[in-house]
Formats: C-alpha cells, structure tokens, sequence
C-alpha cells in the first residue's frame, strides 16, 4: 500500500497536438488558468523563425482513475522561451489531482528544462488571489519581484510577480 505522505506517480512528458483536447477540457474547468483557444494552442505547436521556443508539458497519473475533469491528465504547463529567460504562461492542475505534488512536478521540469538551456531566469504573473498558486512557487523559491495593478479582468484584479534566478 502506498504512503499517503508521497505524491502519486505522475509522468510528465511533452505535449502533443493530440493532446489539445484535453488541455481545452482541463482549463475549462480551472476559472485562473489562462483561456486559449484551440488555434492558439495549435500554434505553439508550428514554430517559425519569427516566433520563440515553447515548452508544453503533460502530467498523468500512473493511476488507472484518470482526472475527473478530462479523459486522462491530471494537469499541464505552458512556457515561453526567448533568448536567455522563460516565461511560464499557464499551469493548470485537475481539482481530483491538487495537493498531491503534481504543479510541483510540472514547475520543476520547466525549472530543469530551463537550466539545460542555459537559461537565467524563469518568471510569471499570477493573480493576486491565486493563493494556491502563489504558494506552490514560494515555496519553489520564486521571489516576488513587482505588481501590475489591474492587470486582469473579469473580474478586475492585480498581477504579482514573480521571479526565479537560475544562477
């Protein structure tokens, strides 16, 4: 019998267009992730020259009872690369996969990613009442770094930022 104290299993690999779908799905139904479209998703997926480097990763379950708000994945992530910085656009973890060391397991493969890369810094905005969130990077060692007042809509909320120093 596994020990409640550990996380469960979880695979973190790389996106694919199939797996559209069931990132739609999942931020759907999680009201502060960010809320692209399915065109905007498949355009991370056709890079160009003009356009930077994104990372898209999946986390699922070793599980046999997948998420209950999708069809398998108990989160995702979504981060820019350009020059020497990434910027984590969208993390989303299923309500049936919280608090078990899922966004943490995403948040440390985009930091591990970034490193191989030779990247200086990780950053992101995040609002102002997604306590949750805000935790899991605290305690991943980001560092508040500034405000943007207003920064969201619906409804009106201030953006806190926050920065990860690889060097």
């Amino acid at each position: 019998m596994r020990n409640k104290l550990l996380p469960p299993l979880v695979k973190i690999r790389l996106a694919t267009v199939a797996d559209i779908p069931l990132i739609l799905v999942l931020a759907q139904h999680s009201p502060t992730a960010a809320q692209w479209n399915e065109k905007q998703y498949l355009e991370l997926f056709q890079p160009d020259s003009d356009t930077p480097e994104w990372l898209i990763l999946i986390a699922e379950s070793s599980s046999t009872a997948p998420a209950k708000e999708t069809t398998g994945i108990d989160g995702f992530l979504v981060a820019r690369h350009v020059v020497h910085e990434w910027e984590l656009e969208n993390i989303v973890v299923a309500s049936s996969a919280r608090r078990r060391g899922v966004g943490r397991q995403l948040l440390e493969t985009l930091l591990n990613t970034a490193r191989k890369t030779e990247g200086v810094s990780v950053f992101l905005e995040v609002r102002e009442s997604n306590v949750a969130a805000r935790s899991l990077y605290e305690k991943s060692h980001f560092r508040q770094t500034g405000r943007r007042p207003g920064y969201y809509v619906n409804p009106s909320e201030d953006a806190i930022l926050y920065r990860y120093n690889l060097l």
